[in-house]
C-alpha cells in the first residue's frame, strides 16, 4: 500500500529528475549555442578590413543596399554606387556582388562595405594581369585633357595624343564617347597612373595586313581601300597595311575642283593600280581609269553642227568652258556668243552654273578640244543688213556712244553705225566729238559702207551736204584777191580763213615786201590780211595765198585808176616814168 508519504517522496525524486534532465539539457544548449557562435567568429576572422569579399544583395532601401557578407549583421552600401550615370539601379535583390569590407565593430556588429572601392581594386588586378601577358584593355574616350584624352578602364587612364592613331588626330574631340582597344605602355598603382596606347595595336594589325597586301599588289588590279586623308592635290587610300595615291588628276574624267568634292575620310572606294614601286612601296592609283574614256567617241556623238545642253564650269577672260558631259568640256569663245553685242567679258551674259545650249562649232578628240557657239542658235543680222541698208542710205538713229575717234549710231537690235571723226564735217575741226554731239541725240546719217566679214557699218554725216572744196576753184579762182583773219602763224607761213573751215597758205616766201624779210612773227592771229590767189588743189584741200602779190596787184590798180584820172595831165615826167616801171614789172611777173 503507497502511503502518502511514499508518493510524495516518489514525486519529489520525480521532479528533481526531470530537473536534472532540463539542466543537462540547458548545459547541452548552451555548449552548442557557445560553439556555434566561436565558428561564426572564427570564420568572419578570416575576412580583414581592406579585404575584397562576394556578398548577396539582400535588402535595398532609398538610401542603402544592404549585402550579407556571412557576419553576425549585413553590410551598407551606399545606393549611388549602384547607379548609373542616368540614376538606373543596377542591382536587385538576390544578386551576388564583390565588395570591399571597409571597417567592422565586432561589439555593435557594425560592417561598412564598398563596391566601388571594390571594383577599383579588381580593376588593378586586371592591369597588372593584362599588362603582364601583354594583353588589350578596352575603354570609353571621356574627355579631352592637356596633351591627350582621358579614357575610363575602370579607372581614368591616359592616352598621349601621339598614341592615339597611327596619323595626328586634328579633332579629338570627335573621339570622346567611343569605346577602343588598348595596350598598356605603363602603370604605377602607388601614383594611380596607367599610360595607354591604341597606336601600338593599330601598328601591329597595319603590320600583318601590310604583308598581305604586298602579297596581292600588282598593277592593273582593282582593289578596295578606305580614305585615310585629304590633300588639295589628290587622296591617300589605305589598301590594306599600305597607302596609295589618288591624284586628283585620276579621279574623274571630268573637272574637279577639290579631292573632297568626290570622296570623303572614312569613305571605302574602289580604285585601279596604275603604278606600284614595291622597292619604295609606293602605289599610284586611279579612280576614273574604271571608266572609259569618254573621248574615245566623242567625234561620233558630237559632230560638227550638233545642238547640245551643258553646265557652265568655269568663266575666263576670252569665253566660257561648259561640261556636255562628265569628262568632256566645250569652249564657247567670247566671240561666238552674240552677232551683235560686243561682250568684253563671258561674265556680262553667264555664270558658273548656269545651263546654256550651243552649237559644235569643231572638234579635236586627240586634244580634247570642242569649240562651241551660242550666236549660230540664231540667223546673223548681218547677212541681210547690206540689203535692208544699201550704201547711200540715209538712216536716223540716236547717238549710243562716244569716243574720241567717232560716234556710234543705234540702227538695229544689236547694231550700230560708226561715223568716224573724219566724216563729221568736211570744213570744221573737231578735236572731240563731244564738241558737237551728246549721249543720246538724234541724228541722220548716210551709209557709206558695210564690212560683213568683220562686222562694221560706216556711216557719214559730212556726206549728207556737197563738199565745199569741190566748188572752191569757183569760189575762188585763181588771181582773185580774198582778205581774211590770220588763223595759225607757223616757221614757214600763215593760215588764212577764206571761210569757215576753209584756209589758204600764205608762204614766207609770198609775205608783202613791207615786213622785214618776209617774217611770220611779223603777224599774230587775229590780223586781217588781204592775199591774192596763187594756187588751188580740191583734191589736197590746198589753197596757195600771196601778200606780196596782193599788194602789186593794188598798186597796178592805183596806177590804172591815176592814168585814167583827167588830172594825170598835170603828173610830172618822174611819175610817169615810175608808172612805166610798175607796169613792166607787172608784165614780166604775168609771164
Amino acid at each position: 500500500m503507497v502511503t502518502k508519504e511514499t508518493s510524495e517522496n516518489l514525486e519529489m525524486q520525480h521532479q528533481e529528475t526531470q530537473g536534472t534532465v532540463l539542466e543537462r539539457e540547458a548545459d547541452a544548449d548552451d555548449t552548442d549555442g557557445d560553439t556555434f557562435e566561436k565558428l561564426y567568429e572564427q570564420s568572419f576572422g578570416n575576412i580583414q578590413e581592406g579585404e575584397v569579399v562576394r556578398g548577396k544583395v539582400v535588402q535595398i532601401s532609398d538610401d542603402y543596399v544592404m549585402v550579407d557578407i556571412g557576419y553576425k549583421s549585413e553590410g551598407e552600401i551606399p545606393i549611388a554606387e549602384f547607379k548609373d550615370e542616368k540614376g538606373n539601379l543596377g542591382v536587385a535583390i538576390g544578386d551576388e556582388v564583390d565588395v570591399l569590407l571597409e571597417y567592422h565593430d565586432d561589439d555593435e556588429g557594425t560592417v561598412f562595405l564598398s563596391k566601388e572601392k571594390a571594383e577599383k581594386i579588381k580593376v588593378w588586378d586586371d592591369i597588372s594581369r593584362i599588362y603582364n601577358e601583354d594583353g588589350v584593355i578596352q575603354g570609353k574616350v571621356v574627355s579631352r585633357v592637356k596633351g591627350g584624352l582621358a579614357v575610363d578602364i575602370g579607372i581614368q587612364a591616359f592616352v598621349p595624343g601621339s598614341q592615339v592613331d597611327l596619323r595626328p588626330v586634328r579633332n579629338l574631340d570627335a573621339l570622346i564617347g567611343k569605346t577602343f582597344d588598348f595596350k598598356i605602355l605603363k602603370y604605377n598603382k602607388k601614383r594611380r597612373n596607367v599610360v595607354l596606347s591604341r597606336r601600338a595595336l593599330l601598328e601591329k594589325e597595319r603590320e600583318r595586313q601590310k604583308g598581305q597586301t604586298l602579297a596581292l599588289l600588282e598593277e592593273g588590279k582593282v582593289m578596295e581601300g578606305v580614305v585615310k586623308n585629304i590633300t588639295d592635290y589628290g587622296v591617300f587610300v589605305d589598301l590594306g597595311g599600305i597607302d596609295g595615291l589618288l591624284h586628283i588628276t585620276d579621279m574623274s574624267w571630268g573637272r574637279v575642283g577639290h579631292p573632297s568634292e568626290l570622296c570623303q575620310i572614312g569613305d571605302t572606294i574602289k580604285v585601279k593600280v596604275l603604278h606600284f614601286d614595291r622597292e619604295n612601296e609606293r602605289v599610284s592609283l586611279g579612280l576614273k581609269q574604271l571608266q572609259p574614256d569618254p573621248w574615245t567617241n566623242a567625234a561620233e556623238k558630237y559632230p560638227v553642227g550638233t545642238k547640245i545642253q551643258g553646265k557652265v564650269v568655269s568663266l575666263t577672260d576670252y569665253g566660257a568652258f561648259v561640261e556636255i558631259e562628265e569628262g568632256i568640256e566645250g569652249l564657247i569663245h567670247v566671240s561666238e556668243m552674240s552677232w551683235t553685242r560686243k561682250i568684253r567679258h563671258p561674265s556680262k551674259i553667264l555664270s558658273v552654273g548656269d545651263r546654256v545650249e550651243a552649237v559644235i562649232l569643231s572638234i579635236d578628240p586627240d586634244r580634247k578640244r570642242i569649240s562651241l557657239g551660242m550666236k549660230q542658235l540664231e540667223p546673223n543680222p548681218w547677212s541681210v543688213i547690206a540689203e535692208k541698208y544699201p550704201v547711200g542710205t540715209v538712216i536716223s538713229g540716236k547717238i549710243k556712244n562716244i569716243t574720241d575717234f567717232g560716234i556710234f549710231i543705234g540702227i538695229d537690235e544689236g547694231i550700230d553705225g560708226l561715223v568716224h571723226i573724219s566724216d563729221i564735217s568736211w570744213t570744221k575741226r573737231i578735236r572731240h566729238p563731244s564738241e558737237v554731239y551728246k549721249k543720246g541725240q538724234e541724228v541722220q546719217a548716210i551709209v557709206l559702207n558695210i564690212d560683213k566679214d568683220n562686222e562694221r557699218f560706216s556711216l557719214g554725216i559730212k556726206q549728207l551736204e556737197p563738199d565745199p572744196w569741190e566748188s572752191v576753184a569757183q569760189r575762188y579762182p585763181v588771181g582773185s584777191v580774198i582778205t581774211g583773219p590770220v588763223t595759225n602763224v607757223t616757221d614757214f607761213g600763215l593760215f588764212v580763213e577764206l571761210e569757215e573751215g576753209i584756209e589758204g597758205l600764205v608762204h614766207v616766201s609770198e609775205i608783202g615786201k613791207e615786213k622785214a624779210k618776209g617774217a611770220p612773227d611779223e603777224y599774230k592771229v587775229g590780223d586781217r590780211v588781204t592775199a591774192k590767189v596763187i594756187n588751188i588743189s580740191p583734191k589736197d584741200r590746198k589753197i596757195g595765198l600771196s601778200i606780196k602779190k596782193a599788194e602789186e596787184h593794188e598798186d597796178r590798180t592805183d596806177y590804172k585808176e591815176y592814168m585814167n584820172n583827167p588830172k594825170a595831165a598835170t603828173s610830172n615826167l618822174g611819175e610817169l616814168l615810175k608808172g612805166a616801171a610798175l607796169q613792166n614789172a607787172e608784165n614780166s611777173q604775168e609771164e
